[in-house]
């Protein structure tokens, strides 16, 4: 059990580590890399994708960002170690590259989208795959973050919502995908 759990926390680990570690580069320094965030529809914007989860406004986003992606990553590797990857995958880079397609003309930073991926898969995993651990692990989101769709709707000025949003559709999206237990990708679970 003990093991499973290591293995399990590694990759939001790695992410956390690294967000901290940038962060403090950059006040350490006294640089901001904020430009290194996702800038729809332009070519400097790019690395964003890969660079906008690891970047932060201030320590209470990092904050804030934290440990929801150490919960919520550690839930996923835990109990859906065989889809894992694909599903963390999907929440990061897909977010990333659907908010340089299709957010406001503005910088995006920090890991808020693939927190939203994730939540939202693990919401809904459950409901289509039907099992019973996968419906209470559902529930327990559910009632622990339930609040992120208030999230959704851009209503605080300086908070990429559409990095929520499209995170909680790649999310939700990712759960039908895997979660339907008549297509091939559910034998991966």
């Amino acid at each position: 059990m003990f093991q499973k759990l290591n293995r399990s926390i590694t990759v939001p680990a790695r992410l956390a580590l690294l967000m901290w570690v940038v962060f403090f580069l950059e006040i350490t320094w006294l640089i901001d890399m904020s430009f290194l965030g996702v800038f729809p529809r332009t070519l400097t914007g790019l690395p964003g994708i890969i660079c906008s989860p690891i970047l932060h406004g201030n320590l209470w986003h990092l904050s804030s960002n934290t440990f929801p992606l150490l919960f919520l990553g550690t839930t996923l590797y835990f109990f859906y170690e065989r889809i894992a990857d694909q599903v963390f995958f999907n929440c990061y880079f897909l977010t990333g590259a659907l908010v340089w397609l299709l957010g406001r003309p503005t910088i995006h930073i920090g890991a808020s989208g693939v927190i939203y991926g994730l939540a939202f898969f693990l919401m809904f995993f459950g409901f289509f795959r039907k099992d019973l651990v996968s419906l209470f692990i559902s529930a327990i989101i559910l009632v622990m973050y339930g609040g992120l769709f208030y999230g959704l709707l851009p209503m605080q000025p300086g908070v990429s919502w559409e990095s929520h949003l499209i995170g909680g559709i790649v999310g939700f999206v990712t759960a039908i995908r895997y979660g339907n237990p008549r297509s091939k990708t559910s034998r991966y679970y």
